[in-house]
């Protein structure tokens, strides 16, 4: 495994279920309602104010006053979950097929009822288990539970999934194995992340100084009269973008109309193509049809396109369409006259600005953030005569590149870390290898 050879079991034997395939000869197998059960204690009275959340597999308590996302009116809807329990979101199943959705407790809180909370019986290792339960997530078995495609499932839903039961010293042995493995692994990874971080800060900060400052040191400068923009070159002008560009944004046709996106051949985007300085690949296709009945605008090569919503990072990031296409409601397009700004230099503006973007579209109380059109057309961004424009393009390509070049390599590394993660995980759980006590 990568170079790591683990010894395997002597005997083994099927275990008659076929994502499974063979296990040790000594091992049982058993519906997981034997071993885990459900434990749902409502948080009446509010009695437990520690706010729990489910956070890229890790269980890790919530801000609540940070005001991030939606609250309860009263935390007495959510339920108690103890140290040792087992919680697992399996909610929005159709469209998210890359969240982790398993998680550990390790201290006394509250989650969400819409969690299901489990706790080992008859004696099953608790940490055992939620390797076993953390394996069967990063396989993918519960997108494949149930005819057809769900939207969320319940712990009546999975209660009957085959559970691989190791003798109990086995279980905690496995359990102290992965434990100490994974925190190795992960942190390889946490290094990484952080390097990757200085990477992404210079490359912003290469760009910022060269879409406000320009590239000469020395030249004669004056007020641009925005607060966060300070002192520009005195050649250059601020315009607020909807003066030389036309903005709007898409719409998504509806999935179960086939007459929309059956053999469709005009492209169609959504918002997760902005994690690219240029877009790739389409996110779908729709029909002539769905361009004439949705209201799909028509955007040309050259644009700019935003990210007025999303997870994690996504909202407020930009990249330059190369080829004409249709676009989602959660993106807008920024169209520049051709003769004014460059696309290419109006993408790495945005960027600069990426910070305050976020921070202007940031939602409060229940409001989840987003950017609107209109915050857009009224942005000021520096803009520099157009051949100016094309030379600091030129000049940031060549010095991003070699930054993109070593964040490649980095991301590379990362993927590799974390598919030995999960394939030790799901080796160790299932039996393929022999975990000893040293």
């Amino acid at each position: 495994m990568n170079g790591h050879s683990y010894p395997r079991y002597e005997r083994y034997k099927n275990s008659g279920v076929e994502w499974l395939g063979e296990i040790p000869e000594s091992w049982a197998v058993a519906p997981l309602f034997h071993r885990l059960r459900e434990r749902f204690v409502r948080n009446t009275g509010n009695r437990v104010r520690d706010v729990l959340s489910l956070s890229y597999g890790r269980i890790v308590p919530r801000d609540v006053d940070a005001n991030f996302g939606l609250l309860p009116e009263s935390f007495e809807t959510y339920q108690i979950t103890e140290p040792g329990n087992i919680v697992l979101r399996l909610t929005d199943l159709q469209n998210d097929r890359r969240s982790l959705r398993v998680g550990y407790v390790e201290q006394r809180g509250i989650v969400t009822s819409a969690y299901v909370n489990l706790e080992s019986v008859g004696g099953f290792d608790s940490r055992f288990a939620f390797y076993l339960l953390n394996a069967y997530d990063l396989l993918k078995v519960f997108y494949g539970m149930g005819a057809g495609v769900r939207q969320t499932m319940k712990f009546d839903d999975l209660k009957r999934m085959p559970c691989v039961l190791p003798p109990r010293a086995e279980q905690k042995c496995i359990a102290t194995f992965l434990d100490r493995e994974t925190s190795r692994i992960d942190t390889l990874i946490g290094r990484q992340e952080q390097l990757l971080d200085r990477f992404a800060e210079k490359r912003k900060a290469l760009i910022a100084h060269a879409v406000t400052h320009g590239l000469k040191p020395n030249v004669k400068a004056k007020n641009s009269g925005v607060e966060w923009l300070g002192r520009i070159p005195e050649h250059w002008e601020v315009v607020a973008i909807g003066h030389f560009a036309r903005i709007g944004n898409g719409s998504t046709p509806l999935r179960d109309r086939s007459d929309f996106w059956s053999d469709g051949g005009y492209p169609w985007l959504n918002s997760s193509v902005v994690n690219a300085p240029t877009v790739g690949e389409p996110s779908g296709f729709v029909t002539a049809t769905a361009l004439a009945e949705c209201h799909l605008p028509t955007v040309s090569a050259d644009s700019v396109l935003v990210a007025l919503t999303g997870e994690g990072k996504t909202r407020g990031m930009a990249t330059v369409l190369g080829y004409e296409a249709t676009i989602s409601q959660h993106l807008a397009y920024v169209t520049p006259r051709r003769e004014m700004v460059c696309a290419t230099f109006l993408r790495n503006a945005l960027t600069a600005v990426y910070d305050l973007l976020r921070f202007q579209s940031e939602g409060t109380g229940s409001t989840k953030g987003a950017l609107t059109c209109s915050t857009l057309k009224h942005f000021k961004v520096p803009l520099p005569p157009l051949p100016e424009q094309n030379n600091i393009v030129l000049e940031l390509d060549a010095k991003t590149q070699r930054i993109d070049a070593m964040i490649a390599r980095g991301e590379q590394l990362i993927q590799k870390l974390r598919e030995k993660r999960t394939a030790i995980i799901s080796a160790a759980v299932t039996g393929k290898i022999k975990v000893t006590e040293n």
